[in-house]
């Protein structure tokens, strides 16, 4: 008989409820769109680290080995210069070297690589020389 149907639409809006979350699945993916990407940022920082980090111990561990060779005799040259050479071919550069300190022979070096960005420069030491 005279039942009147009602229409929930708001007035020109075309829609039917729920307009408060217009556009709220496009602030959603661009929030996990920016915090996919802070992520991996963060991934790819860490790993940068890690390898320079790495590269330092190795470099540091060649170049005591290196100059103890030569503090011993075993090898010519200067044990710091062959310190340095040795470093820079593995991408470091001596920080420090001591010859001698710890006992006849030996050497304690520390070395320091560069990373560009935001990290520090990654740093390794190591000594070498004979057994005690």
């Amino acid at each position: 008989m005279g039942e009147r149907h009602r229409d929930h639409t708001h007035p020109g809006s075309g829609r039917q409820g729920g307009e408060s979350e217009a556009g709220a699945g496009t602030v959603l993916m661009t929030g996990l769109a920016v915090l996919a990407l802070l992520l991996v940022a963060v991934v790819v920082l860490l790993l940068q680290a890690s390898s320079a980090a790495s590269k330092a111990a190795t470099a540091a561990d060649l170049a005591a080995l290196a100059a103890a060779d030569s503090a011993r005799g075993l090898t010519p040259g200067e044990p710091c210069v062959v310190a340095g050479a040795v470093a820079g071919l593995h991408g470091a550069r001596v920080t420090e070297c001591d010859i001698g300190t710890t006992g006849p022979g030996t050497a304690l070096i520390r070395v320091s690589v560069d990373l560009r960005g935001l990290l520090p420069d990654a740093t390794g030491a190591a000594r070498a020389g004979p057994p005690p």
